[in-house]
């Protein structure tokens, strides 16, 4: 190969790379502009919300009560409680779980 081929595939390269560069862009900006459209469809529609906003809080203080308060009392850490390593956790759920399963 002589120096002026050489050039011609490194030129074709180039070409190439701006154009998976430029695809790559385009289709980054959509998802940005989808992603963008879905933030302000919901923003908008919170925003507008007048008896809604007050039945989300009631679920978000719902969900606080349920996974924050209710697991500290009801679901207990019964595997750090009786078993140190690693292992011995393993091994103890390894033979619930074959025990349950006859």
């Amino acid at each position: 190969m002589n120096d002026k081929e050489i050039e011609r595939k490194n030129q074709a390269i180039a070409c190439k790379s701006e154009q998976i560069v430029i695809f790559v862009k385009k289709i980054f900006m959509q998802r940005v502009g989808f992603l963008k459209n879905i933030y302000l469809f919901y923003s908008e529609g919170f925003k507008n919300m007048t008896v809604g906003k007050t039945l989300w809080i009631i679920v978000l203080i719902k969900l606080f009560i349920m996974f924050g308060i209710l697991k500290v009392f009801f679901f207990p850490d019964y595997l750090n409680e009786h078993f140190r390593d690693d292992a011995g956790k393993a091994n103890h759920v390894r033979m619930e779980l074959i025990n349950k399963s006859k």
